[in-house]
């Protein structure tokens, strides 16, 4: 398992660790590999290992009276379900599911727990990315009480754009096909509004639109749609 080594230096929970601590921590992942639309776990089930995505896309979503709102999009160098390291029994909060075949490492909290008390550093680094990603929910959550649909959508293709942004020669590739659907999910709104959007910005030529993959081609006009 130490071909993990180097995708772990990458990985900002990982990258203040020693290569001593990341050649001693790589051993303790297991390989997993799946097919697209495999749940990884549901909300409500005792949560038990950390998932390291090498190659795929996973969503993290809950269910609202039936109606899927997506939470996250996590691919290829990202991690996930990092809170049930932090307390034995603690309950997943959401349901991750695989949007591609996707090839990921596992690491379970026993194994996690027994290394930890080696590297405090680790405990550390773990708490500072949670945190950091209750205050992205927090956002979320002011975005959804605070703003209208239209700029609930364009913050969300800007922050896509942050997350999985690849520069092209048009502009701004946000690199993971979202289908209207999807892309209402994320925003927690209808479809029919995703599309209007999505078009008018088009009409703007503010973006390009191929084979359900979203180009920014103008980045700071799109951060000026934002009321």
């Amino acid at each position: 398992m130490k071909s993990i080594v180097p995708l772990l230096h990458n990985i900002p929970l990982f990258q203040e660790l020693t290569e001593e601590d990341l050649v001693g921590i790589a051993p303790l992942f297991t390989i997993k590999k799946v097919t697209k639309g495999t749940i990884l776990f549901k909300e409500g089930e005792i949560g038990k290992e950390l998932f390291l995505i090498h190659s795929g896309v996973v969503k993290i979503y809950r269910l609202d009276e039936a109606k899927e709102v997506t939470l996250a999009l996590f691919r290829d160098g990202d991690f996930f379900g990092e809170m049930s390291l932090l307390s034995n029994g603690m309950t997943r909060s959401a349901t991750a599911e695989t949007m591609a075949a996707s090839t990921m490492y596992v690491l379970s909290r026993t194994a996690f727990t027994s290394f930890m008390e080696k590297s405090p550093r680790l405990c550390l680094k773990l708490l500072e990315t949670t945190m950091q990603r209750l205050r992205h929910a927090n956002d979320q959550i002011y975005d959804l009480t605070f703003l209208g649909v239209r700029s609930r959508i364009i913050k969300t293709i800007l922050r896509l754009s942050e997350q999985h942004g690849i520069t092209t020669p048009d502009g701004l590739l946000i690199d993971i096909k979202l289908t209207h659907q999807q892309l209402a999910n994320l925003v927690g709104t209808v479809r029919e509004s995703v599309t209007k959007v999505l078009q008018e910005l088009l009409d703007d030529e503010l973006i390009l639109i191929d084979k359900k993959l979203i180009t920014l081609t103008n980045i700071e006009g799109i951060q000026a749609e934002i009321r």
